[in-house]
């Protein structure tokens, strides 16, 4: 996972979103980019994101709390009003009165409404709570809603979010390819934070690449090194096939194929001026023999 930290907040939550970011490293962890802590003016409105995870599959807008309380047992979720264990309303951390859940699902529509206006409407956004309780508090959440695009992940081990993330991956084709994510983040001003080519196909994106999107940003000579390294690769490969070109007299050029078309006419002409041609060259070589046995010198 390429992780890339604008203006880090230090909150609790961040801080533990930020590292278990950073340690997916090996094949089985979440592959991706995440741009933590970046915003959106949407419709006369900042979005203040606390991350934005894009993986080949997916892209996951990320709210990150922490719970100020140290209560145990099982979290109640509500999709509106507040949060509870047991009977105990629990706060967050920086005193938030909103509830998280109606961020998120504004977060959520903006960048979905935002993307659908630069051509990306097909890409599905989903909406995640990352819920962070203090240490060794023994938390278990119960969502009082079914929506497969709004979830809330327990924060207590980096596992569950990791889950979490390969599960979206399990749920489709690929999605976001190395343009898509190129146009966000030159859309959303952290063109700064936009990894080379060469990275994000190291994470799995996929598809053609358009250098001009890493114009003007610190990545743009790694961009048009990979350019050069893929026009090197295709000369290598064209240089590499034996062609073979026809004269113009050569039935294959007098009656090329047509492709999705079977001429029977045109294949009877091709077979028949080629055995002309093979019993001209065959007489033609019959004569010169004979002439030299006849005429040559004995």
């Amino acid at each position: 996972m390429l992780v890339r930290v604008q203006n880090a907040a230090g909150t609790l939550a961040e801080r533990v979103l930020i590292d278990w970011l950073r340690t997916w490293k090996g094949p089985q962890a979440p592959h991706g980019v995440a741009a933590v802590n970046c915003s959106l003016f949407f419709e006369d409105r900042l979005h203040q994101f606390d991350a934005i995870v894009w993986t080949p599959t997916a892209c996951v807008v990320i709210e990150a709390e922490a719970l100020v309380d140290r209560a145990s047992g099982e979290l109640e979720v509500p999709l509106n009003g507040p949060w509870r264990v047991g009977s105990q309303v629990v706060s967050l951390e920086g005193g938030e009165r909103r509830p998280p859940l109606d961020t998120s699902r504004e977060h959520t529509y903006a960048l979905q409404s935002w993307l659908a206006q630069r051509g990306l409407g097909q890409r599905v956004v989903q909406g995640a709570v990352l819920v962070v309780p203090q240490q060794g508090v023994k938390l278990r959440v119960k969502q009082l809603w079914n929506d497969p695009y709004l979830q809330v992940v327990l924060g207590d081990r980096p596992e569950h979010l990791a889950e979490y993330l390969n599960a979206l991956a399990s749920l489709g084709r690929a999605q976001w390819t190395i343009n898509d994510v190129a146009m966000a983040f030159r859309g959303l001003n952290i063109l700064p934070y936009l990894p080379a080519p060469q990275d994000l196909i190291a994470e799995g994106f996929g598809g053609p690449v358009d250098v001009t999107l890493w114009h003007g940003g610190p990545q743009q000579a790694q961009a048009e090194a990979y350019l050069e390294e893929q026009w090197q690769a295709e000369q290598l490969a064209t240089e590499g096939k034996r062609t073979v070109n026809m004269p113009w007299y050569s039935p294959w050029e007098l009656y090329p194929r047509q492709s999705g078309d079977i001429d029977l006419g045109r294949t009877f002409m091709r077979v028949f001026l080629a055995l002309g041609m093979l019993i001209g060259i065959v007489w033609l070589v019959w004569f010169v023999i004979a002439m030299l046995l006849q005429y040559g010198p004995v």
